[in-house]
């Protein structure tokens, strides 16, 4: 896996990834940035949601659950000072198909925490608390 950041101007970066998808980043007014894209940590915080949502629905899809949506809510908590690395992460997914079970649904979130997302299983390696949580929506 590869990419590429370049700074653009200010506290812009424009982000590439290996397989050719671009993002522009950009800092808070304050630090030089003009908001014009995210901030790097919720690049971070965005990429854990959807390493985990992807996990969710491979698992759904081949438990053969009929999803119709799936959402991912994460709320973070940061340490004060510098550098001010994640603390607490809670993910919320709402997952809404036609007749899903709950077993499945809550199968699909815990393989993803313990077992298949590597951004989840990094981030608490480095001492990162995340906490999940599902909730079941009928289409």
């Amino acid at each position: 896996m590869q990419a590429v950041v370049k700074w653009v101007d200010g506290a812009q970066f424009l982000a590439e990834s290996g397989s050719g998808h671009a993002v522009l980043m950009d800092g808070p007014p304050d630090h030089g940035g003009r908001n014009t894209g995210v901030r790097p940590m919720e690049m971070l915080l965005m990429g854990l949601g959807g390493c985990s949502s992807f996990d969710v629905m491979s698992i759904l899809t081949k438990a053969r659950q009929a999803v119709t949506d799936c959402r991912c809510e994460l709320q973070a908590e940061r340490a004060e000072g510098v550098p001010s690395p994640f603390t607490k992460i809670h993910m919320h997914f709402i997952v809404t198909g036609k007749e899903l079970k709950e077993a499945q649904v809550k199968r699909a979130v815990e393989l993803s925490a313990t077992k298949y997302c590597s951004a989840s299983i990094m981030l608490e390696a480095g001492g990162v608390e995340i906490t999940h949580a599902y909730e079941i929506r009928e289409a």
